[in-house]
């Protein structure tokens, strides 16, 4: 068995792994921003970041080793909503997110 059949047979993360995930990469670009966010605004952050990674799984799961384009696809779909919410740059979150998520 080769790789590309290994990948295929994987299942896809259940909800509590994405979330986790989800969950993670948001503490880590928190950290890179120095900044203090209210609980309140963290938890619909999540919920907003774990909606799109559900609605885009497919093609999340399968590009999963390319970090570079997860941080596009992050920065187009997820990181606008994000800032607003925040009330912070697009920019600043979008690199804080690619510097602690290796994109």
């Amino acid at each position: 068995m080769n790789r590309a059949d290994n990948r295929r047979e994987r299942s896809l993360p259940t909800a509590r792994g994405i979330r986790r995930s989800c969950s993670r990469e948001l503490y880590r670009a928190r950290k890179k921003l120095n900044q203090w966010i209210a609980p309140e605004l963290v938890a619909e952050a999540e919920k907003i970041y774990f909606r799109k990674v559900a609605l885009n799984l497919p093609w999340i799961a399968e590009n999963s080793s390319n970090r570079k384009k997860l941080c596009d696809w992050w920065e187009e779909q997820v990181c606008g909503e994000i800032a607003e919410l925040w009330n912070i740059e697009p920019a600043v979150l979008a690199r804080a997110f690619r510097e602690s998520f290796g994109g």
